[in-house]
């Protein structure tokens, strides 16, 4: 499913629209989904300053340098994007361009100014911004885009050819109110004469930087004002029943002092908020985004469970299960992921030890099973306080933990955090079929099906042969890979259904690429020898279940 793209939009310059979308991209990432966040207010950028702080590095580009791309004609352009550090999800910012410090490097102003959007559009940027919105589309949940003020070019490619919904900023002062309905008729304007297939504008107006504290009465009738103007916006997305009024009420970020000075992210700090707290309201926008404007209904009935829905509605993770196995136990772990893959678990190994797994921003897998030897490596040990630390979140109330311990551990040398875990006990010398079992049922909450032996191994076998990647890290191991192949035709010929599952356990675990996706294509002649052989293990899995 692709992801979806959203425009923060603002007639005019100070009423927090920056502040909106940069919470509410870290509310959304923390709730699990993958956002892009996208500094496209060129005159006036400052989206990099509320994630600063939590930046992997400062950006060395960004949206101005991809309209060079496209001026150079660069055929495959850089990402031009930063990771920002929150748990959860996987937050990315493109700014503006280059950052030094806090602010933007001293080319960026002439390069920006030599930019002519509309002489880009003669010449074909439509289709390349196009390309970009497909790629980051299909790797994004949501993508939010802060637009400049005003009617320009800028605000142009903001408001009617990136978006699916607009996020309309405002405040209450006449000077907001008199465009922010007439900005969404000019955009579907601008949306109908581009050659693209998108419905119209579904608008969400949010009321920012209400006093109701100090001046209640006053912000009650401004408040009603506003909902008289903006009501036309929620003409094709609220469900019927519910008001204007409710929504508008729902959507008003209150002016709260504290926040006011500098780039801030209180939804990093008042965790969970409460009613009188600005996350409270930068929660709901954020759950309205999240359940992509539906459901509206729930969120006039009930706020928090509508809030809580959106928290669950995460993106699905990659694997069901990762398996983190010291190096002396690397085959017990080969095996255990061949078998639970045959029970319809999707599994793969946590590398332990390697560093650039510990630091990845997201979660592969939605649980994960240490396989423990003796005592738990200190690899491991940090891995599982990680996925505690996550778990322990709102939204992570399902994910679990389990500790496979070789026969003859001593439970109580594992950390106190892990020692009233379900505990799981195996032979390295045997076949972890026993134990894979039990993990798929307290996964799936229900039981596995009973497989004949043979069908399993054949399975086994057949899963690892469709492992076998298009490249390989280097050219020595295609003599160890057909070696393997010609040890599981040997163990289909003779009837040997343990040999087969060593081999295919075997065959797995030197399929293994290399992350970068780098490596040596494998030849046409292994190809052809694992084709053969699948072909008969298709036969005969075919005989034993038709």
């Amino acid at each position: 499913m692709s992801g979806t793209v959203i425009t923060f939009y603002s007639y005019k310059g100070g009423v927090g629209r920056s502040f909106t979308l940069a919470n509410t991209a870290v509310l959304l990432a923390r709730w699990g989904y993958r956002v892009l966040a996208i500094d496209w207010d060129l005159e006036a950028p400052g989206l990099h300053l509320y994630f600063r702080p939590h930046l992997s590095q400062m950006p060395d580009s960004g949206v101005v340098d991809l309209a060079y791309d496209f001026i150079r004609k660069v055929e495959a352009p850089e990402p031009h994007t930063v990771r920002v550090d929150v748990e959860g999800g996987v937050l990315d910012l493109m700014a503006a361009g280059k950052v030094v410090g806090n602010k933007l490097d001293a080319s960026y102003t002439y390069r920006m100014q030599q930019i002519d959007w509309s002489d880009l559009y003669e010449q074909g940027f439509a289709a390349f911004l196009e390309d970009r919105r497909d790629e980051w589309t299909a790797k994004y949940d949501f993508v939010l885009i802060d637009s400049r003020t005003g009617v320009s070019d800028i605000a142009g490619i903001c408001t009617a050819q990136l978006p699916d919904r607009l996020v309309v900023v405002f405040t209450a002062n006449e000077q907001n109110l008199n465009e922010v309905v007439d900005i969404a008729h000019l955009a579907d304007m601008a949306r109908d004469r581009l050659p693209y297939d998108r419905p119209r504008h579904q608008v969400m107006p949010v009321l920012s930087r209400l006093d109701n504290r100090m001046e209640y009465q006053r912000a009650e009738e401004w408040q009603q004002k506003c909902v008289g103007v903006v009501a036309p916006l929620f003409g094709n997305w609220l469900v019927k029943g519910v008001t204007p009024e409710q929504m508008v009420r729902h959507l008003t970020v209150p002016y709260i002092s504290y926040w006011s000075f500098g780039e801030l992210l209180p939804v990093m700090d008042e965790r969970p908020p409460s009613p009188d707290q600005i996350s409270f309201a930068l929660e709901t926008v954020a759950a309205v985004i999240a359940h992509q404007f539906d459901r509206t209904d729930l969120l006039a009935d009930n706020r928090d469970a509508y809030v809580a829905g959106a928290r669950s509605r995460r993106r699905q993770f990659d694997w069901d299960l990762l398996v983190s196995s010291p190096r002396t136990l690397w085959r017990t772990g080969t095996e255990l992921i061949t078998e639970l893959r045959l029970l319809g678990l999707t599994a793969d190994r946590s590398v332990s030890g390697d560093p650039e797994f510990l630091d990845q921003t997201g979660d592969p897998a939605e649980h994960l099973c240490l396989v423990v030897d003796g005592e738990l490596s200190r690899w491991q040990l940090t891995e599982a306080e990680r996925f505690v630390r996550r778990t322990l979140r709102p939204d992570g109330a399902q994910r679990q933990m389990f500790c496979l311990l070789t026969r003859g551990t001593d439970r109580e040398r594992l950390p106190g955090f892990l020692r009233n875990l379900r505990h799981l006990e195996f032979d390295p010398a045997s076949r972890p079929v026993r134990v894979a079992r039990e993990l798929h049922d307290l996964i799936r909450a229900t039981p596995a099906p009973e497989t004949e032996p043979d069908l399993e191994a054949l399975r086994g076998a057949e899963a690892a042969l469709r492992e076998l990647p298009e490249l390989l890290p280097y050219a020595g191991r295609f003599a160890l890979i057909d070696e393997t192949v010609l040890g599981m035709t040997s163990a289909l010929d003779d009837g040997d259904m343990d040999l087969l599952r060593d081999r295919s356990a075997d065959l797995l675990l030197l399929s293994k690429s290399h992350r970068d996706g780098a490596g040596i294509e494998v030849p046409a002649r292994l190809r052809a020898e694992v084709g053969d052989l699948l072909t008969r293990i298709d036969r005969r899995i075919n005989a034993l279940t038709n």
